[in-house]
């Protein structure tokens, strides 16, 4: 798949360097401070009592997002935010000192709850300065930095926890000491970050409004958009049965990690390779798999971590559970790069800000009430000897099981979201899977298909697909290649009756189930007598519209199942897939602008309607990339031309007939 355009840099900028460099102090602080946290709170307790300390600091990280959420948002819209981002890392730096200064339990709550209340004033002041300090086509590109910083740092955190803790274990004798150096240094992450957001002149008092609403309110907004599609609900069941299983994890590791004769040090060796393992995932797993459903892949991610977690909790070996650690993170990475794209591609530009707010709101209150579980089902399980032959024993505690409870929930999870999104039903997984690592894109067997080339041109009304298709047929009639020129509905004369009742204005009363079933019909007779008779001698055959058009109107704009609508036109064409489909990707507010003559049935459509449509042909050039080539359709026409033919040149046939070669001996056929 081909997208065009990319955005400049913009640590160029100095005001958004010199603001990103404070944002991935803070970052690295905040994750720091997770680590050295639980890590003093386990070492204040004994016994059984540990879970509960180390589910208490979480619970006390997790809560100020629930209760004061609205009211920081509020403060970010009423004053100076250079003033309330200084001032609030000012404050973190006073509490996360006296954390270790006091040395207490109580005071360790008391003081992480302020933290991250102050936490929530910081984070609305910060979003609502970063759109004041690049240029509005950068604004992309620098939330993307942002992103990448605020994840980038966690394994720096951990690797810099694992080297304080092993300095400190020399420097201290006491284990409630030695997390007090990792406190230290946290604290004057945020005092540098102060003075850096102090520097930054170029911060506007007021500008433009933000505002939190609260998280019940959320929730409520967005419950309704989630159920639209089957892939949202997909991607929603995944994302949180992820998050759920993540949070069981970091609830319990710490403790895990001790009953494996590891200390502080190992607990930030375990807490850093979840996030190498993400970013493994995030980066490389779509290279790899370049030739793998992204649909797919989402669900079977889930599952590797499910699967990763429960041998975590099985296989009593550090070092071999930190390796699987980044196992699950990577599978995590996977799920959570590709959910990111998909939501951003199927829903709605005007709600697609609701329904992350809903995740975001969901994945919280899942969190909290994780943790906040995850010590009372470790402490029902308490500890446990299994004498196994030849007198050895397996220790089974209650960290084994929390860590099995949400690799069962992961995996469950992840069955779900597959069979929500799975896109190639027919498809064997196993041979699917293999065939992408070898670089190919597997297809069931044809009968029906020869030698010839099928190309599709796909888009939305006024793309300028019929245009296209015509001069893209002219090209190849002259290089001399054997050409048919079709379209749907209507290249078949019972598809002109088809046609004539699907476009027609006066069919208004027709249902969306009948309008799917009538174009498969057309597509079926289509096929049987248009395409493949051309394939079978070795013809090229360009498409104007093809099964795409169905899934993205029937399936994304008229909200019907598109799995469904996909399995009908599977068996009514037999399998036939294009080679290669072209898709003309065009804003609807554009495209139905370009009509001269009066619009048919589905161009009178509303906006809404092509705005689904259009999400619907770029999800599913996202799925299978390897397949598609998605161009600018408001580029000039020559432009859009010239790409069509550099992209179909490479799936042209050998103009010289291979027996050429047996009867000339001087013109070797060049075979792919």
């Amino acid at each position: 798949m081909t997208r065009t355009g990319s955005p400049a840099g913009v640590l160029s900028i100095k005001p958004f360097r010199r603001l990103w460099i404070a944002l991935s102090l803070s970052s690295f602080g905040d994750w720091l401070s997770i680590l050295a946290l639980t890590a003093l709170a386990g070492s204040l307790t004994k016994g059984s009592a540990e879970n509960y300390a180390i589910g208490g600091v979480l619970v006390a990280k997790l809560l100020p997002a629930l209760i004061f959420g609205p009211l920081a948002g509020a403060v970010a819209d009423r004053f100076d935010r250079r003033i309330t981002m200084v001032v609030a890392d000012i404050m973190r730096f006073a509490l996360f000192l006296s954390i270790p200064l006091v040395g207490r339990l109580d005071w360790l709550y008391i003081a992480t709850f302020l933290i991250e209340v102050v936490t929530l004033f910081w984070i609305p002041a910060k979003e609502a300065t970063v759109p004041n300090l690049v240029p509005k086509d950068q604004l992309e590109r620098a939330n993307q930095i942002s992103l990448t910083s605020t994840y980038g740092s966690a394994p720096v955190a951990a690797a810099t926890f694992s080297v304080l803790a092993l300095i400190s274990k020399v420097l201290f004798s006491q284990p409630q000491q030695q997390a007090n150096l990792a406190l230290y240094i946290n604290a004057v992450t945020f005092l540098v970050s102060a003075a850096t957001i102090f520097s930054l002149r170029e911060i506007p008092k007021q500008r433009g409004k933000v505002s939190v609403p609260s998280i019940l309110k959320q929730i409520v907004a967005g419950w309704k958009f989630v159920g639209s599609t089957p892939l949202v609900r997909g991607l929603t069941i995944g994302i949180l049965g992820a998050f759920a299983a993540g949070g069981a994890v970091i609830g319990i590791a710490k403790v895990y990690v001790k009953q494996l004769g590891g200390g502080d040090a190992a607990y930030g060796v375990v807490f850093g390779m979840v996030f190498v393992g993400m970013a493994a995932g995030m980066f490389l797993a779509p290279r790899i798999l370049q030739e793998f459903s992204r649909r797919r892949l989402f669900g079977l991610g889930i599952i590797g971590a499910g699967v990763a977690l429960a041998l975590i909790g099985i296989i009593p070996n550090l070092v071999i559970v930190a390796l699987l650690t980044a196992l699950c993170g990577a599978g995590a990475g996977i799920a959570w790069v590709i959910g990111y794209t998909l939501i951003g591609l199927e829903v709605e530009d005007s709600v697609r800000g609701r329904t992350w707010a809903f995740l975001q709101s969901l994945v919280r209150v899942v969190l909290l009430l994780v943790v906040a579980s995850v010590p009372f089902i470790a402490g029902v399980v308490g500890n446990h000897r299994l004498h196994l032959p030849g007198k050895n024993i397996y220790r089974f505690d209650g960290p084994n099981a929390v860590l099995l409870i949400a690799a069962v929930v992961a995996v469950i999870v992840g069955l779900v979201a597959y069979r929500h999104m799975d896109d190639r039903r027919g498809i064997p997984l196993i041979r699917d899977f293999v065939a992408a690592l070898r670089g190919e894109h597997y297809t069931l067997e044809e009968s029906t298909r020869e030698h010839g080339v099928f190309i599709a041109l796909e888009g939305g009304e006024g793309a300028g697909k019929t245009t296209q298709a015509r001069l893209l047929s002219i090209w190849l009639r002259d290089q001399g290649f054997d050409v048919v020129m079709t379209r749907e509905p209507g290249s078949t004369k019972m598809g002109m009756r088809l046609r004539a009742l699907l476009l027609d204005k006066e069919s208004s009363g027709l249902s969306s189930r009948a309008e799917t079933l009538l174009y498969a019909a057309d597509r079926a007779q289509h096929v049987a007598e248009v395409i493949q008779p051309a394939l079978r001698r070795g013809a090229i055959v360009v498409t104007d519209r093809y099964i795409d058009s169905s899934l993205a109107y029937q399936g994304s704009g008229r909200e019907l199942k598109v799995g469904e609508i996909a399995e009908v036109n599977r068996w009514a064409t037999n399998g036939l897939v294009p080679d290669l489909t072209i898709i003309l990707d065009v804003p609807s507010d554009i495209g139905l602008t370009r009509f001269a003559s009066p619009a048919d049935r589905i161009e009178s459509e509303p906006r809404e309607f092509h705005e689904r449509v259009r999400r619907g042909f770029r999800a599913l050039a996202d799925a299978e990339p390897h397949r598609y080539l998605v161009i600018d359709g408001t580029q000039s026409q020559p432009d859009i031309t010239r790409k069509i033919h550099d992209r179909v040149r490479a799936i042209l046939p050998d103009p010289v007939p291979p027996s050429a070669e047996d009867e000339t001996s001087t013109m070797p056929a060049i075979r792919d």
